[in-house]
This record gives C-alpha cells, structure tokens and sequence, in this order.
C-alpha cells in the first residue's frame, strides 16, 4: 500500500506527488514495487533488502539518493513471539522521502506533523522507535512479573515457555537497538551529510536509543537470573522427590526381604506355630518403622 503525505511525518495525505512530499509505502505489492523502481528510480535489490525479515541496520550514500535501514519494534498478535523487531528503509532523494516496510508500525504514529527536512525526520523516526522499544521493554516487564508470580505457585513448562519467548524478545530488541546506535554514529560522522544533521535531534535520538538499550540489558540479565534460579528449583525439588522414593524404598525392601526369607519352601523353625505369620507381620512393620525413624534423624 502507498500513501503520499503532503509533509514529512504528517496527515495530510495526497493524490499526487509534490516536491517535499513523504511517501510511506507498507506491505507492498510485487505491481507497486516495480513502480517505485520505474517511478522513483530505486535500485530494486535494496528494496528487496528492506523487506528482508532478517536485514540488518545500514547508511548507504549514493549519487541520487541516501539510504538509511533501521529496526524498529513490532507487537505480535499471534501465539508465538510477543515482540520482535523488522527493517525500516529510508530512501532520500532530492524530491522526495520514501519510506518502506513490511508491516504496519507504531513508529509514524506522530501526534503532530514534523516540519522539519529529510534527515531530521529521520532522526524523528529514531527518536519515535527508541520510544516503542521503552514502550514494548516495559510490557515486556509487567509479563515476565506475572509469569514469575504464577511460577511461585506452581512450576508448569507452559510457564516456563513463556519466559524463554520473553527471552527470545530481550534478545532481538538488543541486537536491533545497538545496530541503530550504529547507524546513528554513521549518520553523525559522514561528512556529505554531516551538515544537514540537526545536531540536538542527534543527541535526542542516541540518548533515546542508549536508554532503551541499557533497559533491555537490564531486563535481559534479570530475567536469565530468573531462568538459572527456576532450572535451580526445578533440581532441587527433584532432588528432593528421589529421596523421598529412596526412603520409601528402602522402607519397602526390609518387609519384601523378610517375607521372601520366611516364604521360601525350607524348613525355617516356626513353620508349625499357631502365630508366626502375625509375628513376622509386627516385625516386619517394626524393622520397617526403625529404619524410617533412622533416616529421618540422620536427615
């Protein structure tokens, strides 16, 4: 789908193209991708990059346009991955701003239009996408308390399962985050567009990224501490379940053995009296009964 915006990051859509204007274009077409190639003259294996599941952030710098890849945060609505990151691509040429990705994103979610030029609103995308990644990092905490909560009760593998997807999050939103602050570090040194670069959005978008980052991290070791300290009770209580077995094992073999001597087809003393079937019944429960009241002293 293409949408033509009459300013950079604002509502105002368009039916024509106007110098200055902002193309978005989501979840394209095989019919509309060959447009942009033939209308805007982009090179098709960048685009095809771009909707790449798997590509990683980059600036490339050309005669006729710039091109920036960033990775912004997506919500999941199915059942598997609750959060995960896809590429955003930026072309800027002397005309226009074209941006593609795959999916529909929070990241152009502006509350107001962005008067300001290409790169600055670029820097805004990064500034809004550090914003969704603290938004999402946040949802991504109250979710791992709740599984931790329910976890405290009773220790089921659905439960289990949920924090290592949690996990899986953590892991993408890094790698996506310090990939942009690379490209953030690209965008401040380049010299043929250093000097279009608004210096404070600059900053805004890598204290943006940097904050979003260390909170990752964060939530990241905390919670693989919550995995090694569960996988720790999980043995623990197996531990536990095999010695009680071995008690009642042990409390088991001392009857099962003194039946079996008193049960073979040999003369054993007490073959002809009247009691010694209750006799060895008592004896067997008081063996038995030592030997539990033995075990349970010595711990």
């Amino acid at each position: 789908m293409i949408k033509i915006f009459k300013t950079l990051g604002g509502h105002e859509e368009i039916s024509k193209l106007e110098k200055g204007c902002w193309v978005n274009v989501t979840q394209p077409t095989v019919e509309e991708i060959e447009n942009l190639v033939k209308d805007f003259n982009l090179p098709m294996d960048s685009i095809q990059d771009i909707l790449d599941v798997d590509e990683m952030p980059r600036l490339e710098i050309d005669d006729s346009y710039s091109l920036v890849i960033m990775r912004i945060p997506i919500e999941n609505l199915n059942n598997g991955i609750p959060y995960y990151s896809i590429p955003l691509g930026i072309f800027v040429t002397n005309k226009y701003t074209i941006t593609i990705c795959n999916q529909d994103n929070e990241a152009f979610q502006f509350k107001q239009p962005v008067q300001i030029d290409s790169y600055g609103f670029i820097l805004r995308l990064f500034v809004r996408s550090g914003g969704v990644y603290l938004k999402y990092l946040k949802q991504i905490n109250q979710q791992t308390n709740q599984i931790e909560k329910d976890l405290e009760k009773s220790i089921k593998n659905s439960e289990l399962n949920k924090l290592l997807k949690m996990e899986k999050c953590l892991v993408y939103f890094i790698t996506s985050i310090k990939s942009n602050e690379i490209v953030l570090s690209k965008l401040k040194n380049s010299k043929k567009i250093s000097g279009e670069i608004n210096e404070d959005l600059l900053e805004d978008a890598m204290i943006e990224n940097k904050q979003a980052s260390e909170m990752a991290q964060i939530y990241s070791d905390i919670l693989s501490g919550m995995m090694d300290a569960f996988a720790s009770i999980i043995s623990n209580n197996l531990n536990i379940v095999m010695k009680k077995l071995t008690q009642v094992s042990i409390a088991i073999m001392i009857p099962t053995f003194i039946a079996s001597l008193f049960g073979m087809n040999v003369p054993n003393g007490i073959e002809s009296f009247g009691w010694a079937i209750p006799l060895i019944i008592i004896f067997s429960l008081i063996s038995s009964s030592i030997s539990i009241f033995y075990m349970r002293k010595n711990k």
